[in-house]
């Protein structure tokens, strides 16, 4: 496994929250986010998905097995998946970006976004192996 690898997959997870977050939330200040997804996407939720890129960062630096770390990144990641796919079966996106271009192209690639980093995490879960004691 490239240890490597994995720390810029981290880094670059975190990077994708964080600055994700930022940019298309105009730091906060944009609502129109918020608004389309209100329970999701609220400040709070948006504040916790920055939060969760803190935590990729820390594990970018962990110099441990992050097997289980990667096994709970994965589930959150598909959580954000699937509450993406009902958000488009039950809301029009071109009225979204009608309304605002950035929250119209945050709600076309969040989803897929978490989807890759989704696959990666289970990628590292399932290719590390547990440390048994000795």
């Amino acid at each position: 496994m490239d240890s490597k690898l994995i720390k810029n997959g981290l880094i670059a997870a975190a990077i994708m929250n964080i600055g994700g977050v930022l940019i298309f939330s105009c730091g906060f200040s944009n609502v129109a986010i918020n608004n389309a997804d209100p329970v999701v996407m609220s400040n709070f939720g948006l504040l916790m998905i920055m939060v969760w890129g803190l935590a990729y960062l820390g594990a970018a630096f962990s110099t441990g097995n992050i097997k289980w770390l990667a096994g709970a990144f994965a589930i959150e990641k598909l959580v954000y998946v699937l509450a993406w796919a009902l958000w488009l079966g039950q809301n029009s996106i071109a009225a979204l970006y009608a309304n605002d271009i950035f929250a119209g192209v945050f709600f076309s690639i969040y989803g897929l976004n978490d989807l890759a980093f989704m696959l990666f995490f289970a990628w590292i879960f399932f290719s590390q192996r547990t440390e048994r004691p000795a």
